[in-house]
């Protein structure tokens, strides 16, 4: 019998279905058959890449889009579509990275952004069911109370609408927390939203393929499915580049991220948005935090849409903790704050990059003219997407736009020395010591069905997965990018890297760049 691919038909990169892939039909489209000449092609059918598509069709440009899976497969069908100019990091922090007016403009590009989704649901009448909410900012245990006064201040002087509260709704009436309310956030279905995109895309004659797989990429084309894309510019718009060997990869970091959804009675908590200040005692650069949102449901069900625990991808063995363990500590987390809920109806993961400094990367990749990325969404991808499609469509067209500078991949920010220096020793100790490591198993024989590991034969690394039919599949446990050790994410299914965030299906097809390429098959009867 035929063995199959744990990551079915490419409807989401994980073995889990999140609420939107389960409630949306896939947005598929043709497949790529043939050579095409076009103004503009963009790599890439997320939230980023639809956007570019949208803005650039409304300007008059002749666009190809170009989606390895179905729309919204990727990281935007993963997310929990949040529209917020409410940010990971602080807006403190990045004053002391980037100055005060740099700050304030970044505040400003958020709150543009939560704007343009709202009136591009409205002009489109995408029916997505978006709701606008206020968000809630509150300190995580081990942070200082007075930086939620330091957040406040900031926000304030930057132009943001906040204020302080003494309590926050929806927790139980005798937690008297304080928290920054962000008032007139966003929420949507992400996937409606992402077709309403591309409804709009179509209709002006822009062109999107899906099922197509980009193998190359040069200033002149795409290259996908055997088959060229020859374009003016080229939009790589993928998460993480996948025309970059090193340069951005040394400016942000992979990490997982953990998402629950659970049933609570209709009516039992407003429609809002709910974030801690995050652990500042974690290991990790980007500290983790939580963020929760509600969304409906059915007649008699909302949905409480969690999510948190983060961990570098590939590395959730360092705090001892499994990708599937992290679950029930988002569960207890979000139990002891909103204690309404009955069953878990949806669990998932997802991929966030990390950019050093906290903010995208949206230009002009470096060293080239026609060859634009958009990246480093941390944690904030649905501003950060549609900022991209913005600055994108204003660069190709001769637009001013205030963002550019404050966006440019090529930029150096200074005061970030320490955060990086950690990044990168972290990444030089984890190739050192998968190299050197035992591997997981000595023998295929202690695989269990549904279950992958890495196996090493001399000095062969072996990612080798027995599926439910007792099939042992293996393929080369080195990952085709930079050469880090993969390792089995037993939650998704998938062999991930430690180093740049590649992550692979059981069988070794490629589902996150950097990678761009599957992994080589082995056969353990030659080793």
């Amino acid at each position: 019998m035929e063995s199959k691919d744990p990551i079915e038909d490419r409807l989401t990169s994980g073995s889990h279905r999140s609420y939107w892939n389960d409630t949306e039909a896939p947005l598929a489209y043709k497949k790529l058959e043939g050579d095409i000449t076009t103004d503009v092609v963009i790599i890439g059918g997320g939230i980023a890449g639809l956007t570019t598509a949208y803005c650039l069709s409304k300007s008059g440009k002749k666009v190809v889009l170009l989606e390895d899976g179905y729309l919204g497969s990727g990281e935007s069908g993963r997310t929990t579509a949040q529209i917020t100019y409410a940010l990971d990091d602080r807006y403190y922090d990045l004053e002391n990275i980037f100055g005060e007016e740099k700050a304030k403009l970044a505040a400003q590009s958020h709150l543009d952004a939560v704007s343009w989704i709202k009136g591009a649901v409205f002009a489109e009448s995408i029916d997505c069911n978006f709701k606008s909410v206020d968000g809630y900012l509150f300190s995580d245990p081990t942070d200082k109370e007075e930086n939620l006064d330091k957040e406040r201040e900031a926000t304030g002087r930057f132009g943001l609408p906040t204020e302080m509260v003494a309590h926050i709704p929806g927790f139980p009436q005798d937690n008297k927390q304080r928290a920054i309310r962000f008032p007139n956030q966003g929420q949507f279905h992400i996937l409606k939203y992402l077709k309403g995109l591309a409804d709009a895309i179509t209709r002006m004659g822009g062109e999107i393929y899906t099922g197509t797989h980009v193998d190359e990429i040069d200033k002149a084309a795409a290259k996908a499915n055997g088959f060229t894309v020859t374009a003016n510019h080229i939009v790589v718009a993928t998460n993480s580049p996948v025309n970059d060997i090193l340069t951005m990869h040394t400016k942000q970091f992979a990490y997982r991220s953990y998402v629950i959804a659970a049933k609570v009675p209709k009516g039992t908590l407003p429609y809002a948005m709910w974030w801690d200040t995050g652990n500042q005692e974690s290991k990790w650069v980007a500290k983790p935090y939580h963020y929760v949102r509600l969304e409906p449901f059915d007649d008699t069900f909302d949905l409480l849409i969690s999510g948190g625990e983060d961990h570098k991808t590939g590395q959730a063995d360092e705090e001892h903790v499994t990708e599937k363990q992290r679950y029930n500590n988002l569960i207890a987390w979000t139990k002891s704050h909103f204690p309404y809920f009955t069953d878990i109806a949806y669990q998932w993961s997802g991929q966030v990059m990390e950019p050093v400094d906290g903010l995208a990367y949206i230009g002009k990749n470096p060293g080239d003219d026609n060859i634009y990325i958009i990246t480093g969404d941390s944690g904030n991808g649905m501003t950060h997407g549609t900022l991209g499609g913005l600055i994108i469509n204003d660069i190709i067209m001769g637009n001013p736009n205030p963002y550019i500078a404050l966006y440019d991949p090529s930029r150096i920010t200074l005061h970030t020395g320490l955060d990086f220096v950690k990044e990168v020793g972290n990444m030089g100790y984890k190739m050192v010591k998968d190299w050197v490591a035992s591997g997981d198993i000595k023998d295929v024989s202690e695989l269990q069905p549904g279950q992958g590991a890495i196996l090493s034969k001399g000095l062969k690394k072996i990612a080798v997965y027995k599926d439910d039919d007792n099939v042992v599949h293996s393929c080369s446990a080195v990952c085709p990018h930079l050469g880090g050790v993969l390792q089995w994410n037993d939650d998704e299914k998938s062999f991930d890297c430690p180093l740049h965030g590649s992550r692979f299906t059981a069988l070794g097809t490629v589902i996150n760049g950097p990678a761009i390429t599957n992994l080589p098959t082995v056969a353990l009867k030659d080793n």
